[in-house]
């Protein structure tokens, strides 16, 4: 069988996974703190026919191999973490990480959770929690009852303006926690992603200490998609696939004809 008939195919399903990426960068193109990923590829072993540097003759060696390659394929999807655009919203409960880190959250299970989604809100208890699923924001804070307002400061010290009291009262501090490689992140879905070995430790912070980001109230950070990007991407993959599907075609034709005629 024709070799070329299997490299096109493995061109065709690398594809397939590229164009699932950015499809989902696109879905996820007006979600808050969403970070876009991309597929990174890798040729596959080759086959070696002739070894570069061989001898040719008694006196002289190949300049060059003959290594005939099996195709490709996507062998990770790598997150980018740039900074999204900012969105002004003026809801006190809404606060975005200008620069490095992550919000903590308090999962059903017991384990933490992180995101880049600011998006806060308050439960039947003034406990703030994330909006889509109700999971705690650590450390864990109960707004008063009859708080009139809530502040957060840019190094995340949360104050609530009490019904007839002048002064405000510090409730809590929100930390901010950092990895040495974001992109080793395991995205979970729930704009959340989860530690893992190769993102390193958590390390937590103070924000605005330590290259920490600081912290912006009324405001959220935006998915760090760029539509053009992903659209001119998305044509790239489809010129791609037709081309692979372009060899498997003249493949074809060519065993046909040599069906016919021999």
């Amino acid at each position: 069988m024709n070799p070329a008939l299997w490299i096109s195919k493995t061109g065709l399903d690398a594809q397939q996974t590229n164009i699932s990426v950015t499809s989902n960068n696109l879905a996820n193109a007006s979600t808050v703190g969403f970070k876009k990923g991309r597929a990174i590829f890798e040729d596959l072993l080759y086959q070696n026919i002739h070894q570069p540097g061989g001898r040719a003759t008694a006196d002289s060696n190949l300049p060059s191999g003959l290594m005939l390659g099996a195709g490709s394929k996507v062998v990770a999807t790598q997150k980018s973490f740039t900074q999204g655009s900012v969105q002004t919203t003026d809801n006190a409960l809404d606060v975005m990480i200008d620069g490095r880190g992550f919000f903590e959250v308090l999962l059903p299970d017991g384990t933490t959770g992180y995101t880049r989604n600011g998006q806060f809100a308050l439960n039947e208890e003034g406990i703030i929690v994330t909006p889509g699923n109700g999971y705690p924001v650590l450390p864990e804070m109960q707004i008063p009852e009859n708080a009139q307002s809530i502040s957060v400061g840019t190094n995340g010290e949360v104050s609530v303006q009490l019904a007839g009291q002048a002064d405000s009262q510090v409730i809590g501090q929100l930390i901010v926690t950092d990895f040495a490689n974001p992109a080793g992140l395991q995205p979970k879905g729930e704009n959340l992603f989860l530690a893992t070995q190769s993102s390193g430790a958590p390390l937590q912070g103070i924000a605005g200490a330590d290259g920490f980001g600081t912290l912006k109230q009324g405001m959220l950070e935006t998915s760090n998609v760029n539509v053009t990007e992903e659209l001119v991407n998305l044509i790239q993959a489809q010129r791609v696939y037709e081309m692979n599907s372009k060899v498997i075609s003249a493949v074809d034709d060519m065993l046909a004809y040599v069906n016919q005629q021999l």
